[in-house]
């Protein structure tokens, strides 16, 4: 199972960062098939957010057939393998960095330092 978390400070819908962690948790593995998700309830709590919110990514990765939902019982990752292109990784990755930056720049870190801390945690990996 993934732990699910929003960033607020991304500009990116909530619901859109809800269906790609799960996409993204399926196609690394860490959500398997059969494997059933929090409730709609349960993860808009967990989220604090609507759970119309939580309802509308589940409905879009059910169209799709990502997940499938079955009444009474819950959701549950489908069979169906998820690949992320090239390009997607690609916008994903420079999202992050620019939320780093953007966050270390509201701490008063230069891109240099920035850089040269990822470099040392680089060396020590």
């Amino acid at each position: 199972m993934i732990e699910f978390k929003l960033d607020l400070k991304s500009g990116v819908p909530f619901h859109r960062q809800i269906v790609d962690q799960i996409r993204y948790g399926i196609a690394s593995d860490r959500l398997l098939p059969g494997e059933q998700l929090p409730t709609v309830r349960e993860l808009a709590v967990h989220l604090s957010v609507n759970p119309n919110t939580v309802r509308k990514a589940y409905s879009e990765l059910e169209i799709l057939d990502i997940l499938d939902t079955q009444q009474g019982t819950g959701t549950f990752v489908g069979h169906r393998q998820v690949e992320i292109g090239e390009a997607e990784k690609e916008r994903m990755l420079r999202q992050i960095c620019d939320e780093l930056v953007a966050r270390g720049n509201q701490y008063g870190f230069t891109l240099k330092e920035i850089v040269t801390q990822m470099q040392r945690r680089l060396e020590n990996d």
